[in-house]
Order: C-alpha cells, then structure tokens, then sequence
C-alpha cells in the first residue's frame, strides 16, 4: 500500500505543470549620448526582467519620428520591444501591459523626463499619462495613468 501512494504521489508531481519561468524581454533603446537618466531607466527594466541593448545616437529625434512618435510626446529615448515603441520613462507595470495586450497600435510614449518617473531622481508630483500613438496621423490617445 505505501508503494502504490508513492507511485500516486509521483504521478500527480509529474502531471502538475511547473510554474512558469519568466522569459527575458528583449529591448534595444536608443538614447542621445548625454543622457544619463536612460541608464538608470535601463538599469530599472531589468531588474523587473528586461534585457536592454543601449545605443547612442546623434539623430534621436529622426529615430523617434520615423517610429511615429509624435514630436510634442517625445521621451528622452526610444526603445523598440517586441514590436512596440516604447518612448521615454515608461513604467514597466505599463510596459509589460502593452507587451500582454497587445494593441494595434505603434507605441506608447512618456513625453519629457518627469520627475519621479524611472530613472529620473525627484518626487513624483502627479499622476503620470502615458500615451498611445499610430503611424496613421490619427492623435495620440491616452493608454494608462500611473
């Protein structure tokens, strides 16, 4: 009898699925050169699973307007994640909403460095708004408030 319970026991542990290990999430950012906050904001992504390539550029707003940022919403970087444009200091609770909705849309934007946002020292004074854009001209809509 105490050999079949442990045979029992054993079958159940092997139907039950193991808890699924978390996968990176792959991004390449893109950011001015003298701009220090989008290490920290960097730095802050993969603490909460993100692996960040970083790259300098000289032409950041020609990069962020070919991605369909609007000009009056542009982040002090531009990341490209799975298909999205993620701009500026976007928390990652946002971030990883869009990455499990999954809308048809171009990316979400952070405009300005706030402070309080990730990466940016300071206190939060307000509620963050973080907008949606598409390529198509039509306007910005806001996607979360955080």
């Amino acid at each position: 009898m105490k050999l079949t319970y442990r045979f029992a026991v054993l079958a159940v542990a092997m139907a039950t699925p193991l808890p699924a290990v978390a996968a990176t999430i792959n991004a390449m950012m893109y950011k001015n050169p003298q701009c220090s906050c989008c290490e920290a904001y960097a730095a802050y992504l993969e603490k909460n699973g993100f692996k960040v390539d970083i790259k300098p550029v000289n032409n950041l707003s020609q990069i962020s307007s070919d991605a369909g940022v609007p000009a009056d919403l542009e982040g002090c970087h531009t990341m490209m994640v799975d298909g999205y444009v993620v701009d500026g200091l976007v928390p990652v609770d946002i971030v990883k909403k869009l990455l499990t909705e999954r809308p048809a849309i171009a990316g979400i934007t952070l405009a300005g460095m706030p402070a309080g946002a990730p990466g940016m020292g300071g206190e939060k004074d307000g509620p963050f708004t973080v907008y949606a854009f598409t390529k198509d001209g039509k306007a910005p809509t806001v996607y979360a408030t955080e």
